[in-house]
C-alpha cells in the first residue's frame, strides 16, 4: 500500500498558525481570514474544507436514504467525527498528514 505524502512546512509558519490550523477543521473558513499568507493553515483548511463537504454530503444521501441510509448516518456521523480529531491532532503536532480516504483532494490552492 502507498503511504499519502508529509507536506513539509517553515517552522516558524507551523509555530505561529498551530491554533488556526485547529481551528480550520472546526470552522475551515476562519484560518482563511485570519492567516491569509500562512501555506500550512491553509493546507489545514483545505483538509477541513473537504471534511465538510464530505460530511454534509453524506448527511445528505444517507437522509434522503430510507431505512438503511437511516442506520448508517449514526456511524458516518461518528467517522467525521474521527476524522476531525485526527486532523486536529495533526495540527496541534505541527504535522501535516493528509486525512485518511479524502485528505489526497486540494481544493483550496
Amino acid at each position: 500500500m502507498q503511504e499519502m505524502p508529509v507536506h513539509s512546512f517553515d517552522q516558524a509558519d507551523v509555530q505561529s498558525n498551530k491554533g488556526m490550523a485547529i481551528v480550520a477543521y472546526i470552522i475551515f473558513f476562519i484560518p482563511l481570514l485570519a492567516a491569509p499568507n500562512s501555506a500550512f493553515a491553509r493546507y489545514h483548511a483545505n483538509q477541513g474544507l473537504t471534511l465538510f463537504i464530505t460530511c454534509v454530503a453524506l448527511n445528505i444521501v444517507l437522509g434522503i436514504i430510507p431505512i438503511i441510509g437511516w442506520l448508517l448516518l449514526p456511524f458516518a456521523n461518528l467517522g467525521c467525527l474521527a476524522l476531525a480529531v485526527i486532523g486536529i491532532a495533526s495540527a496541534a503536532q505541527g504535522g501535516a498528514k493528509p486525512l485518511p480516504v479524502i485528505g489526497k483532494y486540494t481544493l483550496i490552492k
